[in-house]
């Protein structure tokens, strides 16, 4: 099963629980080609060398309450469907997080 998609981040266990929801509701996706992007808290980032695979490792670049920030992650793909990964800070914190799969519906 592919990563690509976009997935909806429902736990971050090491944040207070209304911290990942804090400006919009929190996310990572992955798109084609290695890119993507996520959100949560105050954190919005680019990823790069994400992929179409049941497990990545990626770069990204983005801000940190408006600060420039960078790091990597990596993200894998849980028997139950969710996706559990880490986000890492080059400063060195990590954001922890679980995610499942948002689905799309269109009305009628």
């Amino acid at each position: 099963m592919s990563l690509l998609g976009r997935w909806r981040i429902t736990e971050m266990p090491d944040d207070v629980e209304d911290y990942p929801d804090m400006m919009e509701p929190a996310y990572i996706l992955f798109e084609d080609h290695g890119s993507g992007e996520f959100a949560f808290g105050c954190v919005t980032g680019q990823i790069f060398g994400g992929g179409d695979a049941d497990a990545v490792a990626f770069s990204w670049t983005g801000n940190d309450e408006m600060d420039d920030a960078q790091g990597d992650g990596r993200a894998e793909l849980q028997p139950d469907g969710s996706l559990k990964g880490q986000i890492c800070f080059q400063s060195g914190d990590e954001a922890n997080f679980i995610a499942r799969r948002e689905t799309s519906s269109t009305a009628c």
